[in-house]
């Protein structure tokens, strides 16, 4: 998406107009607005390297005193030359920049129109960051400096790029690291300990698995596959067995391919137990769509906690999302009936709507889900059009029963895995792809907004069997 057509997209209309303001139905209780914001993307997509154009730098120099002008033709030179990475460009820019400020205002406003950004749009771009900074009480740069380089990968489209994947795959190795201890270790002592593979590695191996936190079956199987693999391979000798593993989880990992188009709205139902991290990982899911920007809208249907509501309408305001609620104790699949209503009638590209989180094992729990899916679909064909079930990786074993459940009973197209920095028990990552061929989309490494991100199933098998050593931080 365009610079252009994305901050009308989220405006409603020109640069410059009146963000949308709270939306919410007749009855409902207080709802704050929430402000929106561009994403910033330059023509021509991921592809744009280097700064090229000079007319963006006479535009400044042309508006700005001359030591301003002759710093910023300085910057423009090192930019130039810089190797083409989001995280070299940001580091050149900020150099000389400590906290918030019309120095960081400045300098950001500088790397966009570098980047052939639009005025208006940089401005936009650069005004909706300043007012989460404001609302997160930020002061220093070191303290939200990643958070920036995250926004800007985003809204630039260059999460693809090398730099970004080399920063995600330092995020996923540091959150395995307490599993990866654990297998590792394992692994090198049953590898020192045989040469030959016979059976006595491979029930070994088994049970190093099962610690692992992948539980019998799925260890079970996976031995089996490793088994299979290697009289293919022809791969006689312990040591061969660890590319083997690392394959096979890629193959694990590797999600089936489907249709991505939907009719708009595209409905999100995000469902789980208390206490998984789903409410904050809507908003980050929304935060993520709308520096892409969308126009987003998060609906309350978790209308049995009060805390509830209010916890997800603080997100949306911090995110810039639309936010629908009516008050606690109102019935849950109305609620989403009349969130999707309004989502048309706002032209909402993305509307994630929330679901209570009970123990999993209250069949109302389920019913309610059940009818909750059956209202989306009867006021919006194709809704929902991705159910995502958020479960905690520190829970091992018990997410494994929680998606059985769900699936079963709400069904459940994709997994998000939370909680995955600092626990031993990643492998239960393997364990839900292998017992129930769903595709993990996302895994959350910390609290930030930047924290949640794609996952890939070659960068979690690389994570979890590679030395720390070979992980080494790329950019910041």
């Amino acid at each position: 998406m365009g610079f252009f057509s994305a901050i009308k997209k989220i405006f409603g209309g020109e640069p410059g107009e009146a963000a949308p303001g709270t939306v919410a139905p007749e009855g409902s209780g207080p709802v704050a607005p929430a402000p929106a914001a561009p994403a910033v993307a330059p023509q021509g997509g991921a592809s744009e390297t280097a700064p090229e154009s000079a007319s963006a730098t006479e535009a400044v120099a042309s508006s700005a005193s001359p030591a301003v002008a002759a710093q910023e033709t300085a910057l423009t030179l090192r930019l130039r030359e810089a190797e083409p990475r989001l995280s070299v460009w940001l580091g050149i820019v900020l150099e000389g920049v400590e906290e918030t400020g019309e120095a960081l205002r400045q300098r950001l406003l500088f790397l966009l129109r570098a980047l052939d950004a639009p005025e208006a749009e940089a401005q936009a771009f650069v005004r909706d960051f300043e007012g989460w900074l404001a609302r997160m009480d930020y002061r220093l740069v070191e303290e939200f400096r990643s958070e920036l380089q995250y926004r800007l990968a985003l809204a630039l489209d260059l999460e693809d790029e090398e730099d970004e994947r080399n920063r995600l795959f330092v995020k996923i190795s540091e959150g395995l690291s307490r599993t990866r201890e654990q297998l590792a270790r394992g692994l090198d002592t049953l590898f020192a300990g045989h040469g030959e593979l016979d059976e006595a590695f491979w029930e070994e191996l088994e049970e190093l698995f099962i610690m692992a936190d992948l539980g019998y079956e799925p260890a079970l199987e996976l031995v089996e596959r490793l088994k299979e693999r290697a009289r293919k391979e022809k791969i006689t000798q312990s040591e061969g067995v660890r590319e083997l593993l690392k394959a096979e989880l890629e193959d694990i990992f590797r999600a089936p391919r489907r249709i991505a188009a939907v009719n708009p709205p595209e409905v999100v139902l995000m469902i789980g137990v208390n206490g998984v991290g789903k409410t904050t990982t809507i908003a980050k899911l929304a935060h993520r769509e709308r520096m892409q920007g969308k126009k987003v809208m998060i609906a309350a249907a978790d209308t049995f906690r009060a805390a509830a509501i209010e916890q997800l309408q603080v997100w949306a305001e911090r995110v810039g999302a639309l936010f629908y609620a009516r008050q606690a104790g109102s019935d849950p699949a109305a609620v989403a009936y009349e969130a999707v209503e309004r989502a048309v009638k706002e032209g909402v590209d993305v509307l994630f709507v929330d679901t209570a989180g009970r123990l999993q094992t209250k069949v109302n729990l389920m019913e309610e889900l059940a009818k909750i899916r059956q209202v989306l679909g009867k006021k919006h064909p194709g809704a929902p059009h991705r159910s995502i079930l958020v479960i905690d990786a520190t829970t091992g074993q018990n997410a494994l029963s929680q998606v059985k459940l769900f699936k079963e009973a709400a069904g459940v197209d994709e997994l998000i895995l939370t909680k995955l920095d600092g626990t031993a028990k990643g492998g239960v990552a393997i364990a839900v792809a292998m017992q129930h061929h769903l595709p993990i989309t996302y895994v959350g490494l910390g609290e930030k907004l930047e924290d949640l991100r794609p996952f890939n199933g070659a960068d979690y098998a690389r994570a979890l069997l590679e030395a720390p050593s070979s992980s080494a931080p790329v950019g910041r």
